[in-house]
């Protein structure tokens, strides 16, 4: 562990806390608190962490256990000191930076946090009593998310950046899939009947008249119309709002009629009508040379891509800085 003192006076003072803190004084009978860190210059004590301790086991208890944390005495311990480590680090950057949280900030926080449990006021402090948190320790815990928020946009976010080459690289590698693997760029068209409250012959001519609105619908595309522009005029499926844009998609997530309607079709061809559970469809397949359709789905996709290219490097991102946090500062576990 790297520590920020060229001289050991600084070390010194640090063992000092530790050892004024976790031995009584000789004139006084009184235990002290004792130390279980040393974060620069504070401590965690024991009490801070068997605090936090009883909280999250009293949450496994009612709420079961939390993903990625161990249950046993040892591992809710140790998550807890680390947990408590890292917060120290971030309220002591924040302190660096003077980045601080207004009253109106965490009130706002306390004030979501009740709304988004959907609880009213008396609900929400009894939920907290049966959590074992008091109102003053949420309050330190949104304290220190807010703060944490605040320098990770500063520290974190600002810097995090996904290019617009980055999210085509990215689009390419994992979306822009050869036909040759499977992969189809569909569009979809389709005419629905309710099967609901209906006798066999009532059913029979809903089903009859689906099959002839879908006919003629196959037959403008025939003849030239654009297909997107029918699928938005005529189509009866959610599909329609996007022109029957289905996207890139590989045959064996296809029921399996629709599979045998387009698996031999050629790009730019419109399938045979398929009966459904609940309509009558048609497809055209398009070609994935075809620019169009490749820019058709990067436009479609583009965003959600960017999102989780910046979601990935911010989580690396993040643990960069916090590990910085700590190699750059004195961290002692006693």
């Amino acid at each position: 562990m790297k520590a920020p003192f060229s001289a050991p006076d600084g070390l010194l003072r640090h063992l000092l806390i530790a050892v004024l803190l976790a031995f009584p004084a000789a004139a006084s009978a009184q235990l002290v608190d004792k130390v279980v860190a040393i974060v620069n210059d504070e401590v965690i004590t024991l009490s801070e962490v068997e605090e936090e301790a009883a909280r999250i086991y009293q949450n496994i208890s009612t709420e079961g256990p939390v993903p990625g944390l161990g249950t046993s005495m040892a591992e809710v311990r140790e998550s807890t000191v680390n947990g408590l480590i890292d917060r120290r680090l971030i309220n002591q950057r924040a302190k660096a930076t003077n980045t601080t949280v207004s009253d109106e900030e965490l009130q706002a926080a306390m004030e979501t946090t009740r709304t988004r449990m959907g609880l009213d006021p008396a609900a929400f402090r009894k939920k907290m009593e049966q959590t074992g948190m008091t109102e003053d320790a949420l309050k330190k815990q949104l304290r220190d998310q807010i703060l944490q928020g605040k320098l990770v946009s500063m520290d974190v976010r600002a810097k995090t950046v996904v290019t617009d080459e980055m999210v085509r690289e990215y689009f390419e590698r994992n979306h822009s899939a050869g036909a040759d693997k499977g992969n189809l760029y569909l569009l979809q068209m389709g005419f629905a009947w309710n099967a609901k409250g209906k006798d066999e012959a009532q059913l029979a001519e809903e089903k009859a008249e689906a099959r002839k609105r879908a006919e003629q619908a196959r037959a403008l595309v025939e003849d030239g119309q654009d297909f997107s522009a029918v699928a938005k005029k005529f189509s009866e499926l959610p599909s329609a709002v996007d022109g029957g844009d289905l996207g890139l998609l590989h045959l064996d997530d296809l029921a399996k009629a629709t599979r045998a309607a387009i698996a031999e079709l050629k790009p730019g061809k419109i399938s045979e009508i398929v009966e459904t559970a609940d309509s009558y469809q048609f497809f055209k397949v398009l070609s994935e040379k075809d620019k169009s359709a490749d820019e058709a789905a990067f436009d479609k996709v583009k965003e959600d891509i960017r999102e989780k290219l910046f979601q990935e490097k911010l989580k690396t991102a993040y643990a960069e800085w916090v590990k910085k946090l700590r190699d750059t500062a004195y961290i002692q576990k006693l």
